[in-house]
């Protein structure tokens, strides 16, 4: 079974354009190329992937699946050529970081930002992930460097301390549990929750929390940030739970709602960097492990709440 991208740029051109002289067109081949590439496509692989008839051609099923997969394959080499063109530019080095939510949210913008205007030819790729998803990735050698909420998950990797913080409630300012200090996680699994999106590190945390005690979460909506998340239950939607440090920074701003602490265990969730082996990162790698790793003596995240 032999075939290539300019069948494949054929196909697509087919299932766009709807005609075979069209599609030869825009892939700058004769329609007679088109029609024996397209010919000998369809006899390699066994089955007819465009219906004729007099208004031209259509997919079959067998086409539409074809179609699919030629389109991811088009996506792919798109972005190896995206992550490619910096180097043609001088670029010196791309280090991959996993990150859970609060990392991304709360602290990596400021802690990268600082590092990357200092090395302004490297590039770095970063993607929220669960922190047991981050470990795994870590551990199996795909990504650099991994910020993940210290877990007993990290045995084997190497670790270092990032920065403190814990989540906490928040609920509107005339809710009546707002003049609590602190209060337990199952006090209030029968309250409506603003969360965030479903696939988000901290949402996958909350339902398994929620799981653990028996109940499942009421979500009453779900939103993209955390910002989005404190206007909402400062609208009265709902209640959130967020990091400190997130809650901390959006009432600087100016939000009204109510901080109480939550008293669980888990709720410190302190981060923490690991990577397989300090020894064997790349320098641009290495360098920024050491960045982030000194950003731990900055400001805790790990504000003073009603209660401390």
């Amino acid at each position: 079974m032999r075939y290539d991208l300019p069948d494949l740029r054929l196909v697509a051109a087919i299932a766009d354009c709807g005609s075979l002289t069209r599609a030869a067109e825009r892939v700058h081949l004769a329609a007679s190329s088109a029609s024996h590439r397209l010919t000998q496509l369809e006899a390699a692989l066994g089955v007819a992937l465009f219906e004729r008839h007099a208004r031209g051609l259509t997919p079959t099923a067998a086409g539409e699946s074809l179609l699919r997969h030629a389109r991811q394959v088009f996506a792919q080499l798109e972005q190896m050529h995206a992550d490619l063109a910096p180097y043609a530019d001088g670029l010196h080095a791309q280090v991959t970081v996993f990150a859970n939510t609060n990392a991304i949210n709360c602290f990596l913008p400021e802690d990268l930002g600082s590092f990357l205007r200092e090395q302004p030819r490297l590039r770095v790729s970063l993607e929220e992930q669960p922190s047991p998803a981050i470990i795994r990735a870590v551990a199996s050698g795909q990504v650099d460097i991994g910020v993940v909420a210290a877990e007993p998950g990290v045995a084997g990797l190497e670790t270092r301390p990032y920065r403190r913080d814990r989540l906490v409630l928040i609920v509107p300012v005339e809710h009546r549990r707002a003049g609590r200090a602190a209060l337990d996680f199952a006090e209030v699994l029968a309250e409506p929750f603003v969360c965030l999106h479903a696939g988000s590190a901290i949402h996958t945390f909350m339902m398994n929390a929620a799981a653990e005690l028996g109940g499942r979460l009421d979500v009453r909506i779900q939103v993209r940030s955390f910002n989005a998340v404190v206007r909402m239950v400062a609208a009265g939607v709902g209640i959130g739970m967020v990091p400190a440090a997130a809650a901390e920074a959006e009432r600087r701003a100016g939000a009204s709602f109510a901080i109480v602490e939550l008293v669980d265990a888990w709720a410190q969730r302190d981060l923490q960097l690991c990577v397989r082996s300090r020894a064997a990162l790349a320098p641009a790698a290495a360098a920024l492990f050491e960045h982030l790793a000194g950003s731990s003596g900055a400001a805790s995240g790990n504000p003073e709440l009603p209660g401390d």
